[in-house]
Protein backbone atom coordinates (compact mmCIF):
# COMPACT_ATOMS: atom_id res chain seq x y z
CA UNK A 1 0.00 0.00 0.00
CA UNK A 2 1.33 3.43 -0.95
CA UNK A 3 1.57 5.76 2.02
CA UNK A 4 -0.10 9.13 1.55
CA UNK A 5 2.32 12.06 1.83
CA UNK A 6 2.07 13.97 5.11
CA UNK A 7 0.86 17.54 5.12
CA UNK A 8 3.51 20.26 5.54
CA UNK A 9 4.07 21.69 8.99
CA UNK A 10 3.46 25.23 7.67
CA UNK A 11 1.73 26.15 4.43
CA UNK A 12 1.45 29.72 3.12
CA UNK A 13 -0.31 30.67 -0.09
CA UNK A 14 -0.23 34.24 -1.39
CA UNK A 15 0.03 35.50 2.21
CA UNK A 16 0.12 39.23 2.83
CA UNK A 17 0.83 41.04 6.11
CA UNK A 18 0.38 44.78 6.53
CA UNK A 19 1.32 47.19 9.30
CA UNK A 20 -0.66 50.29 8.42
CA UNK A 21 0.66 51.52 5.08
CA UNK A 22 3.61 49.11 5.15
CA UNK A 23 3.33 45.84 3.21
CA UNK A 24 5.56 43.64 5.40
CA UNK A 25 4.85 40.40 3.49
CA UNK A 26 3.58 40.40 -0.08
CA UNK A 27 2.05 37.31 -1.75
CA UNK A 28 4.33 34.86 0.06
CA UNK A 29 3.80 31.22 -0.92
CA UNK A 30 5.88 28.45 0.66
CA UNK A 31 5.69 25.27 2.68
CA UNK A 32 7.93 24.02 5.48
CA UNK A 33 8.17 20.33 6.24
CA UNK A 34 8.84 18.76 9.63
CA UNK A 35 12.56 18.39 10.30
CA UNK A 36 13.74 21.09 7.90
CA UNK A 37 16.30 23.72 8.85
CA UNK A 38 15.29 26.84 6.97
CA UNK A 39 17.32 30.06 6.92
CA UNK A 40 15.60 33.36 6.14
CA UNK A 41 18.00 35.89 4.61
CA UNK A 42 17.67 39.37 3.16
CA UNK A 43 18.34 42.99 4.00
CA UNK A 44 16.84 44.73 7.01
CA UNK A 45 13.15 45.28 6.43
CA UNK A 46 12.85 42.43 3.95
CA UNK A 47 10.21 40.61 6.04
CA UNK A 48 12.26 37.97 7.87
CA UNK A 49 11.08 38.86 11.38
CA UNK A 50 7.51 39.29 10.23
CA UNK A 51 7.50 35.84 8.66
CA UNK A 52 8.82 34.30 11.88
CA UNK A 53 6.17 36.10 13.90
CA UNK A 54 3.47 34.94 11.51
CA UNK A 55 4.58 31.32 11.90
CA UNK A 56 4.47 31.76 15.69
CA UNK A 57 0.99 33.28 15.65
CA UNK A 58 2.12 36.72 16.81
CA UNK A 59 0.85 38.65 13.78
CA UNK A 60 -2.23 38.02 11.63
CA UNK A 61 -2.21 37.77 7.85
CA UNK A 62 -4.35 40.21 5.91
CA UNK A 63 -4.64 38.17 2.74
CA UNK A 64 -4.01 34.69 1.37
CA UNK A 65 -4.14 31.51 3.43
CA UNK A 66 -1.95 30.25 6.25
CA UNK A 67 -2.15 26.77 7.79
CA UNK A 68 -0.06 25.32 10.60
CA UNK A 69 0.10 21.82 12.01
CA UNK A 70 2.38 23.08 14.80
CA UNK A 71 0.34 24.65 17.62
CA UNK A 72 2.02 27.53 19.43
CA UNK A 73 2.51 25.32 22.50
CA UNK A 74 4.69 23.06 20.35
CA UNK A 75 6.89 25.99 19.30
CA UNK A 76 9.56 28.12 20.94
CA UNK A 77 10.70 31.46 19.57
CA UNK A 78 13.98 33.16 20.41
CA UNK A 79 14.31 36.86 19.75
CA UNK A 80 17.46 38.81 18.98
CA UNK A 81 17.24 40.29 22.49
CA UNK A 82 15.45 37.71 24.64
CA UNK A 83 13.20 38.94 27.42
CA UNK A 84 14.40 38.05 30.89
CA UNK A 85 12.23 38.19 33.99
CA UNK A 86 13.82 40.07 36.90
CA UNK A 87 14.68 36.85 38.70
CA UNK A 88 17.39 34.20 38.79
CA UNK A 89 18.48 32.32 35.70
CA UNK A 90 16.99 29.18 37.24
CA UNK A 91 13.64 30.87 37.85
CA UNK A 92 13.53 32.19 34.27
CA UNK A 93 13.53 28.62 33.00
CA UNK A 94 11.41 27.16 35.80
CA UNK A 95 8.70 29.79 35.31
CA UNK A 96 8.24 28.74 31.67
CA UNK A 97 7.79 25.12 32.77
CA UNK A 98 5.43 26.11 35.60
CA UNK A 99 3.28 28.08 33.16
CA UNK A 100 3.05 24.90 31.08
CA UNK A 101 1.58 23.07 34.08
CA UNK A 102 4.60 21.58 35.86
CA UNK A 103 4.73 21.60 39.65
CA UNK A 104 7.18 24.22 40.89
CA UNK A 105 9.46 21.63 42.51
CA UNK A 106 9.64 19.65 39.28
CA UNK A 107 10.02 22.82 37.23
CA UNK A 108 13.09 23.86 39.24
CA UNK A 109 14.65 20.41 38.87
CA UNK A 110 14.08 20.33 35.11
CA UNK A 111 15.27 23.93 34.81
CA UNK A 112 18.57 23.06 36.47
CA UNK A 113 19.04 20.19 34.02
CA UNK A 114 18.45 22.64 31.15
CA UNK A 115 20.99 25.09 32.57
CA UNK A 116 23.52 22.28 32.87
CA UNK A 117 22.84 21.43 29.21
CA UNK A 118 23.94 24.92 28.12
CA UNK A 119 26.74 25.34 30.67
CA UNK A 120 24.97 27.86 32.89
CA UNK A 121 24.53 25.82 36.08
CA UNK A 122 27.25 27.89 37.85
CA UNK A 123 25.16 31.08 37.39
CA UNK A 124 21.77 29.52 38.19
CA UNK A 125 21.25 31.83 41.18
CA UNK A 126 22.29 35.04 39.42
CA UNK A 127 19.76 37.61 38.26
CA UNK A 128 19.20 36.80 34.60
CA UNK A 129 19.29 40.47 33.63
CA UNK A 130 22.88 40.80 34.87
CA UNK A 131 24.16 38.07 32.55
CA UNK A 132 26.14 38.90 29.41
CA UNK A 133 24.45 38.92 26.01
CA UNK A 134 25.90 35.51 25.15
CA UNK A 135 24.79 34.07 28.49
CA UNK A 136 21.28 35.45 28.01
CA UNK A 137 21.02 33.81 24.60
CA UNK A 138 22.22 30.52 26.09
CA UNK A 139 19.64 30.96 28.86
CA UNK A 140 16.94 31.56 26.25
CA UNK A 141 18.01 28.35 24.50
CA UNK A 142 17.87 26.47 27.81
CA UNK A 143 14.36 27.80 28.36
CA UNK A 144 13.33 26.70 24.87
CA UNK A 145 14.96 23.26 25.18
CA UNK A 146 13.27 22.65 28.54
CA UNK A 147 9.88 23.01 26.87
CA UNK A 148 10.72 20.25 24.35
CA UNK A 149 9.33 22.17 21.35
CA UNK A 150 8.85 20.53 17.98
CA UNK A 151 9.64 23.83 16.23
CA UNK A 152 12.32 26.41 16.96
CA UNK A 153 11.95 29.91 15.51
CA UNK A 154 15.07 32.07 15.87
CA UNK A 155 15.28 35.76 15.01
CA UNK A 156 18.93 36.77 14.53
CA UNK A 157 19.97 34.84 17.65
CA UNK A 158 23.67 35.78 17.44
CA UNK A 159 23.50 39.22 15.82
CA UNK A 160 24.69 41.29 18.81
CA UNK A 161 27.25 38.84 20.21
CA UNK A 162 31.03 38.81 20.06
CA UNK A 163 32.71 36.09 17.94
CA UNK A 164 33.31 33.70 20.84
CA UNK A 165 29.74 33.99 22.12
CA UNK A 166 28.45 33.56 18.56
CA UNK A 167 30.31 30.27 18.20
CA UNK A 168 29.06 29.04 21.56
CA UNK A 169 25.43 29.92 20.84
CA UNK A 170 25.62 28.52 17.31
CA UNK A 171 26.93 25.20 18.65
CA UNK A 172 24.10 25.08 21.17
CA UNK A 173 21.54 25.86 18.48
CA UNK A 174 22.82 22.94 16.44
CA UNK A 175 22.60 20.62 19.47
CA UNK A 176 19.22 21.85 20.73
CA UNK A 177 17.77 21.79 17.21
CA UNK A 178 18.65 18.15 16.61
CA UNK A 179 15.53 16.39 15.32
CA UNK A 180 13.43 19.55 15.43
CA UNK A 181 12.13 21.88 12.73
CA UNK A 182 14.15 25.10 12.73
CA UNK A 183 13.41 28.37 10.97
CA UNK A 184 15.91 31.16 11.63
CA UNK A 185 16.68 34.63 10.34
CA UNK A 186 20.34 35.53 9.89
CA UNK A 187 22.65 38.00 8.18
CA UNK A 188 25.60 35.69 8.83
CA UNK A 189 26.02 33.69 5.64
CA UNK A 190 28.63 31.43 7.20
CA UNK A 191 26.11 30.56 9.88
CA UNK A 192 23.51 29.87 7.20
CA UNK A 193 25.89 27.43 5.51
CA UNK A 194 26.59 25.67 8.80
CA UNK A 195 23.06 25.41 10.18
CA UNK A 196 20.58 25.41 7.28
CA UNK A 197 19.49 22.85 4.75
CA UNK A 198 17.40 25.37 2.80
CA UNK A 199 17.58 29.13 2.22
CA UNK A 200 14.74 31.57 1.55
CA UNK A 201 15.74 35.01 0.29
CA UNK A 202 13.25 37.83 0.90
CA UNK A 203 13.19 41.36 -0.44
CA UNK A 204 10.49 43.95 0.28
CA UNK A 205 8.28 41.23 1.73
CA UNK A 206 8.48 38.93 -1.29
CA UNK A 207 10.23 35.57 -1.69
CA UNK A 208 12.74 35.90 -4.55
CA UNK A 209 14.63 32.64 -3.99
CA UNK A 210 13.88 29.39 -2.17
CA UNK A 211 16.63 26.81 -2.65
CA UNK A 212 18.61 24.04 -0.95
CA UNK A 213 21.57 25.60 0.82
CA UNK A 214 24.17 24.29 -1.67
CA UNK A 215 22.21 25.59 -4.67
CA UNK A 216 21.73 28.98 -3.02
CA UNK A 217 25.48 29.50 -2.67
CA UNK A 218 26.63 27.76 -5.85
CA UNK A 219 23.76 28.00 -8.32
CA UNK A 220 22.00 30.69 -10.31
CA UNK A 221 20.24 33.39 -8.28
CA UNK A 222 18.08 36.42 -9.01
CA UNK A 223 20.21 39.58 -9.31
CA UNK A 224 19.12 40.96 -5.93
CA UNK A 225 19.94 37.73 -4.08
CA UNK A 226 23.30 37.47 -5.84
CA UNK A 227 24.23 41.00 -4.76
CA UNK A 228 23.27 40.11 -1.19
CA UNK A 229 25.44 36.99 -1.20
CA UNK A 230 28.35 39.06 -2.57
CA UNK A 231 27.87 41.60 0.22
CA UNK A 232 26.95 44.35 -2.20
CA UNK A 233 23.39 44.76 -0.91
CA UNK A 234 23.11 46.22 2.59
Amino acid sequence: MTRAPSAPLFALREVGVRFGAVQALDAVSLTIEAGERVALVGANGSGKSTLLRLLHGLVPHASGSFASLAPVRAQAMLFQRPHMVRASALSNVALALWLRGARWRDARRWALAALERVGLAPVAARNARTLSGGQQQRLALARAWALSPAVLLLDEPTASLDPTAKRDVETLISEVADGRTVVFASHNLGQVKRLATRVIYLEHGRVLADLPVYDFFHGALPKEALLFVKGELA
